[in-house]
């Protein structure tokens, strides 16, 4: 079956003490800064991110109906929104029954790439479709297709096609739509009764944060950068006075909101604060309710496995060279999350 090619552990841990082992893939594939995959600012300095184009779902009876072994996920582990695909997917206990492809964190000129582990270890090749490039398994969904070549990408091994590349509908696909595979089927990111709250606390939290550090870190002029930073830290003081007084972000219990917001805050402070300029706090030494949260969810079953560090520095510090041209990676791996939130 296609997905006995993925092992269920798939994913390092955060190194703290590795030594900097370069990926085998060339860094000099990525030099041209005025390629048009680096130009992510409009005329007025303001980032403008693109709308997903796959949006289909699956459920019984429907073309796409939930099977085991049928569907397959293209993710990064450096991109925060793939990221919680990988989270929910290990949460519910999917690892069986949906596979996973895993891409370079070197973003070329070309786009996302596939490299083997021993290339760049942490890398699981595309055994499905034998693509070499993730625009690849776009144009075999469609020939015509115009837009970016974006993961997380939810592919289905029947139809020969893309179900869904928009994260936040691809986790809820994963939350209610596989239960009878699932090893944690009790666990509901979404509940009924509570998602009017979840919706409208995703809805800031998109916008100030999540978006916000993009927004911050790829403005092209200095009154965009100080304004989309200063939403942002906004965003992020009212999180903190809501998790100093609560466990979870809404109504004291662990959902999709959680998930959404994490996927950022484990970046912020080794990525999003030196290199997208969000450095007027840090989570490490200003946001102490936030650091508890972290790492209270950092600490579940399967989460740490899906951080990886390594690829998340150097996908951003070597990829965005219109920001960083040199592509040194800091050392810094952001707070120690193996701490008890307790503690």
């Amino acid at each position: 079956m296609i997905f006995q090619h993925v092992p269920r552990t798939f994913v390092p841990l955060i190194l703290r003490n590795t030594p900097f082992r370069m990926s085998t893939t060339t860094t000099t594939a990525a030099t041209d800064a005025t390629a048009k995959l680096y130009k992510w600012a409009g005329a007025d300095g303001e980032f403008k991110r693109q709308v997903s184009s796959f949006r289909e779902t699956i459920a019984p009876g429907t073309r796409f109906a939930p099977e085991s072994g049928r569907y397959h996920l293209y993710v990064s582990l450096a991109c925060p929104w793939a990221h919680r695909t990988l989270i929910v997917r290990a949460l519910k206990g999917l690892e069986s029954h949906i596979g996973v492809s895993v891409v370079d964190y070197l973003m070329t000129k070309d786009g996302w790439h596939f490299s083997s582990a021993e290339q760049t270890p942490g890398c699981i090749p595309d055994n499905l479709n034998n693509a070499k490039y993730i625009k690849e398994i776009y144009f075999k969904a469609n020939p015509e297709y115009s837009g970016r070549f974006t993961v997380p990408v939810l592919w289905d091994t029947k139809e020969q096609t893309i179900v869904n590349n928009e994260s936040s509908e691809i986790i809820r696909i994963l939350n209610k739509e596989f239960n009878q595979f699932s090893s944690n089927p009790e666990l509901d990111l979404y509940p009924t009764a509570t998602a009017a709250n979840i919706d409208a606390t995703n809805e800031w939290i998109y916008d100030q944060i999540n978006n916000g550090v993009y927004k911050s870190g790829f403005a092209t002029t200095q009154e965009t950068y100080a304004r989309n930073v200063a939403i942002l830290f906004e965003g992020l003081d009212r999180v903190e006075a809501i998790l100093a007084k609560n466990t979870y972000l809404v109504d004291n219990k662990f959902t999709e909101a959680d998930v959404r917001l994490f996927t950022t805050i484990v970046r912020f402070d080794p990525v999003y604060h030196g290199h997208f300029k969000c450095n007027l706090r840090t989570i490490s030494h200003d946001y102490p309710a936030i650091l508890r949260w972290a790492r209270r969810i950092y600490q579940m079953r399967g989460i740490k496995e899906s951080v990886d560090m390594v690829h998340i520095k150097r996908h951003y510090y070597m990829s965005h060279i219109q920001i960083n041209p040199t592509q040194v990676v800091p050392l810094w791996n952001g707070p120690d999350l193996e701490v008890s939130p307790d503690a």
